[in-house]
């Protein structure tokens, strides 16, 4: 017999495999203890390629244009990095670096390494330690921090500057609903049910 622990209050439960989608709670202090759905895998590698192709485009082109005294300058997500540094904001150059190009590309490209062999039928070494990192991760995925950041940013500079957003500032917003999405049809207990599935 299987037992899950609350991490809230360390009751104890006897774990029992749902068929269907499902949200687990525990029966003293109604922490989720797991939960499932419906979502299927083919659905959830979509996303992941759509999430790595808006991810391309909004690192490859120009985020926003600032036309001032009729000189225009474009800046991309990584040149805004690169200024920051330049300018002797190196902690948050890194900080912006990790959170919202590095960390994000690892998701994306952890989630295919792993869904795609699983879909086909096969097995890829160290998916369960890859998945592992990826629950680690998630708080550090923080695209919705900087486009929020972003908006506001383009708001305070519009009185200075003629500001304008390009393609890759609508496709890196596009990106954070779709990052999120993925995120959340993908909870721990279904993915292990899709490894589980895949080993018969």
């Amino acid at each position: 017999m299987s037992v899950i622990v609350c991490h809230a209050c360390d009751l104890a439960h006897r774990f029992d495999r749902p068929q269907g989608p499902a949200r687990v709670r525990c029966v003293r202090c109604r922490a989720e203890l797991y939960r499932t759905n419906a979502t299927g895998i083919d659905t959830v590698i979509a996303l992941a390629l759509t999430a790595l192709v808006l991810f391309i485009i909004g690192n490859a082109y120009p985020l926003v244009a600032f036309k001032v005294n009729g000189l225009t300058r474009m800046t991309t997500l990584a040149g805004a990095a690169l200024g920051l540094y330049d300018q002797g904001y190196a902690t948050l150059a890194v900080l912006v670096t990790f959170t919202a190009i590095l960390v994000p590309l690892t998701q994306i490209l952890a989630f295919l390494y792993v869904l795609v062999p699983v879909r086909v039928g096969l097995s890829v070494p160290g998916r369960e330690a890859l998945f592992r990192m990826l629950i680690a991760l998630r708080p550090w995925a923080m695209s919705e921090v900087f486009v929020l950041g972003a908006i506001v940013a383009l708001v305070k500079l519009s009185g200075e500057a003629e500001v304008s957003p390009r393609i890759a500032l609508i496709a890196y917003g596009l990106f954070m609903f779709t990052l999120t999405t993925l995120t959340s049809v993908t909870p721990t207990e279904q993915f292990w049910r899709w490894i589980r599935r895949g080993e018969r």
